[in-house]
């Protein structure tokens, strides 16, 4: 049954939206403590009532493909009606953790993620293969609710900057996932970029995102938001290091490998400028 539940709540992909949070918390912070558990954990526990509910929503279609079919609703692990249960209750419990231990600020920009998550991008997916563009706003969202939740203004340029770059990414990032399970994506009902471009102009529309996502990654050295040289030196590196795989990626030819590859090195890119600038923002308040 905990398998069930930690696959209900797609806990992978939560986990990173609660390194999110923590990250905007601790940009945000001028001392660190054990304030930051309620956000994270609330904003986690939201994340995956959403991610639940949107295994409800999309069932019918995950039974239809490869890559969903053993989820635990498609392969009768759980019912539908138990697995909307399970997910009102944690996303209650959510709410509750945040009410209780963050800010209201906090909760209502979970809620609004939770909604834009499960009532504007889970539909829009079926309607158009550009769903992802205002879907990635989910992604943007969790960091400035963890910016909120440690008292730090929201109108602060810094934390937009940070917002944007999780927004920008999300975008190829998907995108890559497309090429590689697109057909499967179109047994299932939803319409996809590969249907209305060939594997090459795909390449060059997500490469062409890519330049613009790392330029929203060069800005947060310039911006304020680091303490040290080191830092700005590690994401100017990164950067440099990604556009050139990137170039490669470009240049390569569409196999999975190739393809999965860069889908790699995208979430390492990602992940490590996560981690850089709240390892900058720790050592400076520790």
């Amino acid at each position: 049954m905990v398998k069930v539940l930690l696959d209900l709540c797609k806990v992978k992909i939560t986990l990173f939206v609660a390194m999110t949070t923590a990250l905007g918390f601790i940009t945000g912070s001028y001392m660190f403590g054990a304030g930051i558990l309620f956000p994270v954990i609330g904003i986690f526990l939201l994340a995956c009532g959403a991610s639940a509910l949107n295994q409800v929503q999309e069932a019918d279609s995950d039974i239809l493909m490869d890559r969903t079919k053993h989820r635990p609703i498609p392969a009768g692990l759980i019912s539908r009606k138990a697995a909307f249960v399970v997910s009102l209750a944690i996303i209650v419990l959510g709410s509750a953790v945040i009410l209780l231990g963050s800010n209201i600020e906090c909760l209502i920009i979970g809620l609004i993620t939770l909604f834009w998550y499960n009532g504007i991008y889970t539909p829009l997916k079926k309607v158009t293969p550009f769903a992802i563009i205002p879907g990635a706003l989910v992604g943007a969202l969790p960091p400035v609710a963890g910016w909120v939740a440690s008292g730090a203004n929201i109108l602060s340029p810094q934390i937009w900057l940070l917002a944007l770059y999780m927004f920008m990414w999300q975008i190829p990032h998907f995108w890559i996932l497309v090429m590689i399970y697109g057909d499967d994506y179109e047994k299932g009902g939803y319409p996809t970029l590969k249907s209305k471009f060939s594997a090459e102009q795909l390449k060059k529309i997500t490469f062409f995102w890519i330049l613009p996502t790392v330029s929203v990654a060069l800005l947060i050295p310039v911006s304020g938001i680091l303490n040290f040289n080191i830092t700005s030196f590690i994401i100017f590196a990164l950067s440099v290091w990604f556009i050139f795989e990137s170039y490669k990626f470009l240049k390569a030819p569409s196999e999975k490998k190739n393809l999965f590859n860069t889908f790699v090195r995208i979430n390492i890119y990602t992940l490590v400028i996560i981690t850089s600038v709240s390892i900058d923002k720790l050592v400076k308040i520790l």
